[in-house]
């Protein structure tokens, strides 16, 4: 079920009225409701692949309650690694077998030998990247001893499938998620308010700049060995914007409608585009999933500790990590791998934490020399952005190449353009940059109500009459 349907629009309203005023005394059939209705959600898509939640749930419950009461440390051991082995191998069937198939066939025939493999026509379950990573959390708490297990089934499935963040994040910490299952939940009308305004934004940078920005960077994308150089450039720009305004539009709508059950979820996007340096960009960008890897896989393989080059391997182990997280295809890796060459130079400058407070924090508008570093971060970004939206590698250097060949119509562009794509991206800008100190873009608005239904009433009527024709999030295919 996508956010931006007419299902969801029934879904929601039906789930609100059932959860806070049939079940509102009853803290156990509230998180059934949650339940049931986050299967409903995910059954939606294909109903066959609520069996493979159900597994990893009763994989990692009954993992966590064997470790409850094990000291032996060998035996801990040995239960981390069959959740470990059983999560990651599901998703690396589902979602790197035909890759590795591929990958292994080519290497043979490079090398002048010759293998018969078969691929399989496997489908993708939609966010199993995400829960896996959120199952994950519990067990390796659970086994670090940072959370007790659960012997609530009930609020574990519920933490395991919640449906405002099931499918694409944010990627919640059972240290942090799982204990409000445990608590009664009371309406809160000003956390409602801010739910409600945070789902409007968020469907606002979907469906009208993620939707129609996809349009434009689709046709460029797909027809690049048409266009000049300038009109390619337009192309990653364009596609900068479609993924910020999908994924973190997603992240804002998942957010505000768990504000509406009363849940807190993770902050997942802090205005990444603002950012004065790569290092800064990361720390905004996709927060759960890079606090996550940071947690459960940098620290451990030694963190910032050791030498420069333990260092330097733990950074690159990161980012092409993240990269491969994100699909099986080379493209994704070469973008990690590109962000970890725009950060060693960072790290090794000792300069990586230079940007940790706001933005032009005691000015409204940025220095001159924050402003050429805004846009610097944002040119390096896009230029990753290439690769990770090509079909190929061979797609992403003819994109780039294309780039560089200077001609006599690069500054015209050769598609069309509609002005009010640019407006509504200005439009994004100020906004997002005005609100850039609070946790989102419409967090604080002026207490005239007239002024606030006024601009809700204006929001809701640009979603309706600018929306683009794109329906899925991209991250769904993550």
């Amino acid at each position: 079920m996508l956010f931006n349907s007419i299902d969801f629009a029934i879904f929601l309203p039906i789930v609100f009225l059932l959860y806070w005023f049939v079940f509102k005394n009853n803290l156990k059939l509230q998180n059934l409701l949650i339940v049931v209705a986050s299967y409903v959600f995910y059954g939606w898509w294909d109903s066959k692949f609520l069996l493979l939640i159900l597994f990893s749930t009763l994989v990692d419950f009954t993992i966590g309650n064997l470790l409850r009461n094990e000291e032996r440390e060998s035996k801990r051991k040995f239960l981390l690694w069959v959740s470990i082995i059983v999560n990651l191998g599901f998703l690396g069937f589902f979602k790197y077998y035909n890759f590795f198939i591929d990958n292994f066939t080519q290497a043979f025939t490079f090398f002048g030998g010759r293998i018969q493999t078969n691929t399989l026509d496997i489908i993708l379950p939609v966010g199993i990247s995400f829960y896996t990573f959120q199952t994950l959390s519990y067990t390796i708490d659970v086994y670090k001893k940072k959370l007790e297990s659960t012997k609530d089934f009930i609020a574990f499935s519920a933490f395991v499938s919640f449906f405002p963040q099931l499918v694409a994040g944010p990627i919640e910490r059972a240290t942090h998620l799982l204990p409000q299952f445990y608590k009664k939940r009371e309406f809160s009308y000003p956390l409602a308010v801010l739910g409600m305004r945070q789902i409007l934004w968020g469907l606002f940078k979907k469906v009208v700049i993620a939707d129609n920005c996809a349009e434009l960077a689709n046709t460029i994308f797909n027809n690049s060995s048409d266009y000049s150089g300038g009109t390619l450039v337009l192309g990653a720009v364009f596609f900068a914007f479609q993924i910020y305004g999908d994924f973190s539009g997603y992240s804002d709508i998942a957010i505000g409608t768990s504000r509406l059950l009363g849940f807190d979820l993770m902050k997942n996007f802090a205005f990444p585009y603002f950012s004065r340096d790569i290092a800064e960009f990361w720390r905004r960008w996709h927060i759960s999933l890079n606090t996550w890897f940071r947690d459960y896989l940098y620290i451990p393989l030694g963190g910032s500790k050791g030498g420069k080059m333990m260092q330097i391997r733990n950074v690159f182990i990161i980012f092409l990590v993240s990269g491969f997280w994100h699909g099986a295809n080379w493209t994704f890796i070469i973008w990690g791998f590109i962000n970890a060459l725009y950060f060693f130079p960072l790290m090794l400058a000792k300069s990586n934490r230079n940007n940790l407070g706001d933005i032009s924090e005691n000015s409204f508008f940025p220095s001159f020399k924050e402003f050429i570093s805004i846009v610097g971060t944002f040119s390096l970004t896009c230029f990753a952005w290439i690769f990770f939206r090509a079909e190929s590698v061979s797609h992403a250097w003819s994109y780039i190449e294309s780039i560089f060949i200077f001609s006599g119509n690069f500054f015209t562009s050769q598609v069309e353009i509609k002005s009010f794509i640019i407006i509504m991206l200005i439009l994004l800008l100020i906004i997002e940059w005005i609100a850039r100190k609070n946790e989102f873009a419409l967090e604080k608005l002026p207490d005239s109500k007239l002024v606030r239904w006024s601009f809700y009433f204006i929001l809701v009527w640009i979603c309706i009459i600018f929306k683009g024709n794109q329906a899925n999030f991209i991250y769904f295919q993550f």
